[in-house]
């Protein structure tokens, strides 16, 4: 499995990542350490408590890490998040439906890991 073919079978954007990361090296190096970064952990942690302040935090490190790394859907999904729980924006969506979000993005956020741990287990 070749890092495009990776892109492919997580919905990535491999030319979005190369677009912000320029060289395949380091986006092979960044996507590697996707499963460990604490960042996405702590989005599924505090949509338990729905902390306001936690949640727009956590939402918008994720979006960093998801907007440079190209991945785009769950970039957009934790946008959306981010957004909701954004200090001074009045709140749009239920409770609900942020769990709903929640659960979308933790199930994006699945199948990039999967599809991360079948890239180094094809020895790439």
């Amino acid at each position: 499995m070749t890092l495009k073919e990776l892109y492919e079978a997580i919905d990535g954007n491999y030319d979005s990542a190369v677009a912000v990361l320029r060289i395949e090296k380091l986006i092979d190096k960044h996507i590697r350490r996707l499963p460990g970064n604490s960042v996405f952990p702590e989005l599924f942690e505090a949509a338990k408590t729905m902390d306001p302040a936690k949640l727009f935090e956590s939402a918008h490190a994720v979006k960093g890490v998801c907007g440079n790394l190209g991945l785009l859907k769950l970039y957009e999904v934790v946008s959306e998040l981010s957004e909701e729980f954004r200090p001074g924006n009045p709140r749009r969506m239920t409770d609900d439906q942020v769990r709903e979000k929640i659960a979308d993005a933790q199930g994006l956020y699945e199948k990039a890991v999967a599809g991360i741990k079948q890239y180094e287990n094809a020895g790439m």
